[in-house]
């Protein structure tokens, strides 16, 4: 079996030779692309590459963030006839010897794509603030009705593993080249169909300063997350497939906002006329609402049991 791991290499000249070194010798290949880096990080993987022929090094002549790092590090991957492909950050963040963890569910068949969940970590999660907990819950909650993958935590866990035969099936274009990288590919991962599972592992913290920052997180994101949710409604529930839940979708949105938008107009309306509503002018709304809201409550029960996954599984 061929095992590549591909490293998206910036400004990480003070950790990268020990990530290689710590790399399991199962390894066939290691991709290490250097993405415009502006210390030594270059020279480093230069030099390393003649002495490590299993190192294939790479450069980008501009930046292009971790997605475009790791897209032409799969590419690389699958041009070498691949089996799996697991990446993993040059900053030492990551724990390499989690990696038989990784691999293990592909290649027992049970799973095409895992990833890493730190936050079974209960130590770690003790020490992280309550600012940045709350932060990634919501985000966590984001991402899972974005992609549709309600089995998993810790979605921005960059240490993965794809079988290659489901990274062909996958549109390199449309995953995100920056921070969004991860998210976007579970996005594509959904409409691949492709199994993904959680490693659970420990926390790995060292100097290694992260630079997404979490305003960018909480203005970013969101208007990306909605737009693939949308866009995964339409497609699984309407275009690729119509179900019950299709039906609990159809009917319990525009049932909800007529009546939300019904309401809230005869609020306005006998509010600024200082006068009491009608029964009926409460009660239809209200029952509107409700029905709506029971719909889609049921539709998001449906789709959260949904998830692609193996049979027996």
């Amino acid at each position: 079996m061929i095992i590549s791991v591909v490293i998206p290499c910036y400004n990480v000249s003070r950790h990268i030779e020990h990530v290689i070194s710590e790399l399991p010798e199962t390894i066939s290949y290691i991709i290490a692309v250097n993405d415009c880096s502006k210390d030594d990080t270059e020279n480093i993987l230069a030099r390393l590459a003649t002495v490590n022929k299993k190192i294939i090094h790479l450069s980008h002549s501009i930046n292009q963030g971790v997605g475009g790092a790791m897209i032409t590090g799969y590419i690389k991957s699958m041009e070498l006839n691949s089996d799996i492909t697991i990446k993993i950050d040059g900053d030492g963040q990551m724990d390499t010897t989690y990696i038989d963890a990784m691999i293990d569910p592909i290649v027992a068949g049970k799973a095409d794509f895992t990833k890493g969940n730190r936050f079974r970590d209960f130590n770690a999660l003790r020490k992280m603030p309550l600012s940045r907990r709350f932060g990634n819950l919501g985000l966590s909650f984001l991402i899972k009705a974005a992609s549709g993958y309600w089995n998993i935590f810790d979605p921005n866990n960059g240490f993965t593993a794809i079988k290659n035969e489901t990274l062909k099936t996958i549109d390199l274009n449309k995953i995100h080249k920056r921070y969004f990288f991860e998210s976007s590919m579970l996005i594509e991962l959904y409409h691949a169909n492709a199994v993904v599972r959680d490693i659970e592992m420990k926390a790995r913290y060292g100097d290694e300063v992260s630079g997404l920052s979490a305003t960018r997180s909480f203005f970013e994101f969101p208007p990306k997350l909605f737009t693939a949710f949308i866009k995964r409604i339409l497609l699984k529930y309407f275009l690729f497939e119509f179900n019950i839940a299709s039906l609990y979708i159809l009917f319990g949105v525009p049932l909800f906002f007529i009546g939300f938008i019904y309401g809230l107009v005869n609020y306005i309306k006998y509010a600024s006329s200082h006068l009491p509503a009608p029964t009926g002018t409460v009660v239809i709304p209200t029952l509107l609402i409700t029905l709506g809201f029971q719909l889609l409550l049921s539709a998001a029960n449906y789709d959260i049991g949904n998830y692609p996954q193996k049979k027996g599984s």
